[in-house]
């Protein structure tokens, strides 16, 4: 509505440089990013023309801040540039603040943990002339910083302040939304989800008190549907995804646009929807996207190992020091395994606990001590496995993901398997099925019958699957008579097999035949 009204205004007799930087925002707010940038060019050439260069100054930094963040490198540094040189003639004022927000993010970006001190700075030049919009984004940006060096405790308590100021409502919307999608993707840099399940809800809220507001709602159903994902909520996740696709796509389509599909992408992929998955994966590339691990792992889902090791070691190799880490190891450790590389997972698993012992977030832990847990099943270590994969399982169950908990469960009852407690195994594969097939994971529940297919096979032994299936009958009692109706066989074919039987297991009555497919899980 005020962009609306101004426009009208501005329509009738050009607005100066003050209402014009309001249209500026309302225009923002709208979701309108390409006459935001004209009206703020406008608000600057205004401000210039009145001779009040400080203000010009606040727009030439914002039309920099704005045009990086939409991936215009160059236009955003010449902005920034003249920004500077507006304030090189001016006595220090707040706008040297803002100035100083730009030098620290770039600093930042660069790996210098300079950085960290032009943000203090500005924020002392926030406090000094009262201005909490500054303020804000300073605290919020000594946070990110802290973090990005490895302080992570105080790094997210300045965030936990600089977020108070928002919910405070002290800030113009602008810096509100920026903050709270800044914190959002701070908090899954750090494994945080408490506070990621905190902080979104709390977004949320935010945006649907102000239904006209646009940029921010795509980030907002960016951040919900990665929660109901982990909360196992598959097809409500897809759905925000869509949402969130359809709002970062309008023109011009916003950076977070990648990260949407890359989820979809994700969702799909756990579906077993590969065509989907393939596609979304595809789109997320195109926006410049990293799309591993997870297009990694679609193809050791599709059975290409050889390919998804192809794709996973560049990424092994390059995220080192990246918060995307994590994600990328336990990944390796998975398809490793898969290939046979126990040694490679060995390497990989043990990294990732170190990873979790620094940052101490439970969802890392719960990561780590499966990696662990697998590779040591495979080291045919059953007992040290279990304690890795209970410690984990139970990690999931407080995290209150249920895909993670089941493969957890898989991999307890293979432990159990390997120890020789069949009955024990065969619970908790089934409750892990009964779990993966309620949330429509089709990969892996079709993996979980390959299991159940081999298993099969291997206590069958020497017997055919045709031997099986007549000694399963001769357990049940099954007269020879019955069994020829049962397989459409004639009953001289029925005791050809049953002496095979026999022969084979070396039985000499249907009653030890009935025994023995009974101790071994046959019948």
């Amino acid at each position: 509505m005020a962009f609306s009204r101004l426009s009208a205004a501005d329509a009738e007799s050009p607005l100066c440089g003050e209402d014009l930087e309001g249209l500026s925002m309302a225009a923002h707010l709208s979701g309108k990013e390409a006459k935001n940038l004209e009206l703020l060019a406008r608000a600057h050439q205004s401000f210039l023309n009145e001779g009040a260069t400080r203000r010009a100054a606040r727009c030439a930094f914002w039309l920099g801040m704005i045009s990086m963040n939409s991936g215009e490198m160059a236009q955003g540094s010449g902005w920034l540039a003249r920004c500077g040189r507006l304030l090189e003639s001016e006595d220090e004022c707040v706008e040297h603040g803002y100035l100083l927000m730009a030098a620290g993010a770039r600093a930042v970006r660069q790996g210098q943990a300079e950085g960290n001190a032009a943000f203090v700075k500005a924020a002392a030049l926030g406090k000094r002339f009262g201005d909490k919009d500054l303020v804000t984004m300073a605290l919020h940006g000594q946070g990110r910083a802290l973090i990005r060096f490895g302080e992570i405790s105080k790094g997210v308590r300045l965030l936990d302040e600089a977020m108070a100021g928002v919910m405070a409502g002290e800030v113009t919307p602008i810096v509100a939304g920026v903050v709270y999608c800044s914190v959002l993707e701070s908090c899954r840099e750090t494994f945080d989800l408490q506070r990621a399940q905190e902080w979104t809800a709390a977004l949320t809220r935010w945006c649907e008190s102000q239904p006209e507001l646009v940029p921010f709602r795509g980030h907002c159903q960016l951040q919900r549907a990665e929660l109901l994902q982990l909360r196992g909520d598959w097809r409500d996740a897809l759905a925000e995804v869509e949402q969130a696709q359809e709002k970062l796509s309008d023109p011009p389509p916003k950076p977070a646009l990648g990260a949407a599909l890359y989820r979809a992408a994700e969702i799909h992929r756990l579906l077993g929807s590969f065509p989907e998955a393939e596609e979304a994966y595809r789109l997320a590339h195109q926006r410049g996207y990293t799309v591993q691990p997870g297009l990694a792992l679609l193809r050791l889902a599709q059975g290409k190992r050889d390919a998804a090791q192809s794709a996973i070691r560049p990424m092994a190799d390059e995220s080192a020091g990246s918060s995307s880490r994590p994600e990328v190891l336990d990944a390796f450790v998975e398809i490793a395994l898969a290939a046979k590389d126990v040694a490679a997972a060995r390497a990989a698993a043990d990294e990732l606990a170190k990873i979790s012992e620094r940052h101490g977030a439970p969802l890392l832990k719960a990561m780590a001590a499966c990696a662990t847990g697998a590779v040591l099943l495979a080291e045919r270590d059953a007992p040290a496995a279990l304690v890795e994969l209970r410690r984990g399982w139970k990690r999931w169950c407080e995290l209150q993901a249920p895909y993670e908990e089941a493969r957890a469960r898989v991999l307890i009852g293979l432990a159990y398997r390997e120890q020789g407690h069949g009955e024990a195994a065969d619970q908790e594969i089934a409750a892990a099925r009964k779990v993966l097939v309620q949330l429509g994971a089709a990969t892996e529940v079709a993996r979980l019958e390959k299991l159940a297919a081999k298993k099969l096979d291997d206590k069958a032994g020497p017997l055919t699957a045709r031997e099986l299936e007549v000694l399963r009958l001769v357990a049940c009692g099954t007269t020879n008579r019955g069994i020829a109706g049962k397989l459409s066989i004639s009953e001289k074919t029925v005791a050809r097999h049953i002496s095979n039987i026999f022969v084979k297991l070396d039985l000499n009555s249907r009653a030890a035949a009935t025994a023995y497919a009974y101790q071994h899980g046959l019948a």
